[in-house]
Order: structure tokens, then sequence, then C-alpha cells
């Protein structure tokens, strides 16, 4: 992880891309089943009927902030019906509000740190951040730059422990000369969040390497493997309730760190 902050010649260029991907036997990709096991999975949720997905009884919300940052190439749209659940429970649910994810550009970190400030604002408590894939990169990256005003995070799938191999590799290189906030975003890296974080991560992902979403042990920090694809992880109801219970947590003291 040092190598990320020291890279002299910066994420965009040739050996930055290196840092961010597994080159030869660095690290496991995802298996070929496992990649035809997310395209098996998306059409399973496509023609369930009813789409609403019962989970048993869940703790209440307590009306706290919660952010909700969606995956590459993704946008506030996947992740609507899920914010509604969440806001039904008793939660002020916000999106990133900046369009398709396509990595840290200058917009992307903009946005996040404005909708981080502005429900800290106006609700005068601490918000917590749920990543979805990239999505939870961002959001671990916020939260290392503000940690006054982040509550706890939530990762889905996200691939935070660098390098990592995914077969979407090739359409992130091309996105990369728009990443502006990539330097930082890959600083912020190098160390978890200084508060309270649940990493979520599945052993047959077949999008990311599954261990590089996986964080190393420590205080505040807690991995959850939860059988299942990449691709439909938010819909899985063991994920939805992790997400959930966690939510519900109190807030930790500033003497429990």
């Amino acid at each position: 992880m040092s190598a990320v902050a020291h890279d002299e010649h910066g994420p965009g260029s040739r050996n930055g891309s290196r840092v961010i991907f597994a080159r030869g036997q660095a690290i496991g990709g995802p298996s070929w089943r496992d990649l035809v096991g997310e395209g098996l999975a998306v059409l399973r949720e496509i023609r369930r009927t009813p789409r609403r997905i019962h989970i048993g009884p869940v703790p209440l919300g307590d009306g706290h902030p919660v952010i909700v940052l969606p995956a590459f190439l993704c946008s506030d749209h996947m992740s609507r019906g899920f914010r509604d659940w969440l806001h039904a429970l008793g939660y002020a649910v916000e999106g990133w509000g900046a369009g398709v994810n396509i990595g840290p550009t200058a917009n992307a970190v903009a946005a996040v740190d404005a909708i981080l400030k502005h429900c800290t604002e106006t609700s005068g408590r601490k918000a917590s951040l749920v990543g979805v894939s990239l999505g939870g990169v961002l959001a671990r990256a916020l939260a290392n730059a503000h940690p006054e005003l982040v509550r706890r995070v939530i990762t889905v799938c996200s691939p935070f422990r660098l390098p990592t191999a995914t077969p979407l590799e090739p359409f992130y290189r091309a996105l990369m000369p728009l990443h502006s906030g990539e330097q930082l975003m890959l600083a912020q890296l190098t160390a978890p969040p200084p508060v309270p974080t649940t990493a979520i991560y599945s052993p047959r992902d077949g999008v990311v390497a599954w261990r590089s979403c996986v964080d190393a042990p420590g205080p505040n920090r807690e991995n959850i493997a939860i059988d299942g694809a990449h691709t439909t992880m938010l819909a899985n109801p063991k994920t939805l309730r992790v997400i959930v219970e966690r939510l519900a947590l109190p807030e930790p003291s500033l003497a429990s760190g």
C-alpha cells in the first residue's frame, strides 16, 4: 500500500495504473465461472416477480443521514429502491447526485464532499456512508478526509485494497485521464478510515478480486462474507440485513474511538 502514496509518476500514468491493477500472479482475479454467474444473477433479478425482497423484522432508523454512493458506471438510479427502503426505515437518505460514477473525477470528488457537508450541517449529526463497489472506495476516501463528519462506513464488494483485478480494467483505464481526483483518493486509501467500518464481500465475486474487498484486521473493522453475485449484492437479503443492523448501531463515543 505504501507504493500508492509514493508513486512518483502519479495514478494517471502507466506506472500509476500498475499500482491499481495487479499484473501476473500478484492477486487472483475473478474466475470465468464467477463472471458468468454475474450475468445469470442479473437475469434472475430482472425476472424476479414480485421484485420486493422480504428479510423479516429489522431495526428502525434513528433519523441520522445516510449517503449511498453508486458502483462504477452506475448512477443513483441503481440504488433508488435501496434508498427508498432505508428512508422508510427512518433514515435521512441521500444519493451522491453526481450522475454516472466513472471514477474519481473532480466533479465526483466535489459532489461527495458537498453532500456530506450539507447533510451533516443540516441535521447536526454525523452521516453514515454506504458505498457499492467503486462507490465504497470513494466512501472510505471521504471518511479519511472528513472523519469528524462520518459515523461509519459500509462497503459492498468494494476493491479498496490495492492492487485489484477486474474484467472492467480496460474501461477504467480508458477513463483514467478524467480522474483528476484519483491522486487524493489513492493517498487516502493507504490507511483505513478512523471510523467504524464494515466490509461486505463475496468469495464468488465475478467483477473484482474479492481479496481486495477485505480490510486488514484492526479495531472497529469487520469483514463479512456473503455468498452471492457482485452485481446483485445490494438486493441480497443477507446484505440488506447486515447493512441495516450496522446502521442501527449507536454512534461511537469519542472515548471508544
